[in-house]
């Protein structure tokens, strides 16, 4: 598909533009509507794909929990290993348009690779995640950004008091959920590592708050968040903050969604996945 259409189609998912106005400027740039409506299903998520790890695999164990958070309790998505004992704990975040299918899928893989995984609900105050995507990301919009993040936080908290985990806790976000992960390294000191997947990165000012380990990973195609890698890499090194940061060349934001057909990339997902979990065994021992 041509890199035009999947730039449009990022404009729509995080630009505010309403579906009537990209459908319009997909069928300008496509050369009729006809033609807007055949390549829609190449670039929306298709959440009816098959999950890399099955809700009722055998190796997981998994529910619908709440905990308390700033904004009232707290909807989220917990899988952990099925082996008994006490594990690290993986706080997994979900994109702009909330807690789905596929991040209920991440937090398994999680599970898999033996992390107690929770995946809160950012929508929570909403009431919960719908399954209309338009719908999701306009809610997303109507959150409040810092009760928003004091949700997270307190995700944090509870996994280091659950009687599950070893006390070691760390975060993976994805796309909002990549800032997010970035934002909960600034405001909970009690994070070991943080790995955050194509997310805008925090102020500057605020990076000597970090004290958790990080791993970033971007796209090369991503020019919206690209930007502002250089002044996040200086206040990382001026703060002598530990980070590994890797770039993947050629690929596009989302490009660990594989429910994205368009975007989805296989071996830098797999990379990326790889190097995240060797990452957390090593900082979350």
């Amino acid at each position: 598909m041509e890199q035009r259409f999947i730039d449009l189609f990022d404009e729509f998912t995080h630009g505010g533009m309403d579906r009537r106005d990209f459908m319009a400027r997909l069928a300008s740039a496509a050369g009729g509507m006809s033609a807007a409506f055949a390549l829609l299903p190449r670039l929306e998520n298709d959440y009816r794909k098959t999950a890399v790890v099955a809700s009722d695999d055998e190796r997981v164990q998994s529910a619908h929990v709440t905990y308390p958070g700033a904004s009232g309790d707290v909807r989220a998505y917990l899988a952990t290993p099925s082996a008994a004992g006490r594990h690290p704990a993986v706080i997994v975040i979900h994109e702009n348009r909330g807690l789905n299918p596929h991040i209920e899928d991440v937090a398994r893989r999680a599970a898999v690779a033996g992390f107690w995984a929770l995946a809160p609900d950012a929508l929570s105050p909403e009431g919960g995640t719908p399954d209309d995507t338009d719908e999701a990301r306009a809610r997303m919009s109507r959150l409040d950004p810092e009760t928003t993040a004091r949700d997270f936080v307190a995700a944090v908290s509870f996994a280091d008091a659950h009687e599950a985990t070893t006390g070691k806790a760390g975060c993976v976000g994805f796309c909002w959920g990549g800032a997010m992960a970035n934002q909960l390294a600034v405001r909970a000191p009690a994070l070991d590592a943080a790995v955050a997947f194509y997310g805008r990165q925090p102020a500057a000012a605020d990076v000597p708050k970090i004290r958790a380990a990080l791993l970033l990973h971007y796209a090369g195609l991503d020019e919206r968040i690209n930007a502002g890698i250089a002044e996040y890499e200086a206040a990382l090194t001026a703060a002598g903050v530990r980070y590994e940061l890797h770039m993947y060349e050629g690929v596009n934001h989302a490009f660990h969604n594989d429910t994205s057909p368009t975007r989805y990339n296989e071996a830098a997902a797999t990379l990326a996945w790889e190097r995240t979990v060797a990452f957390f065994r090593r900082e979350l021992a």
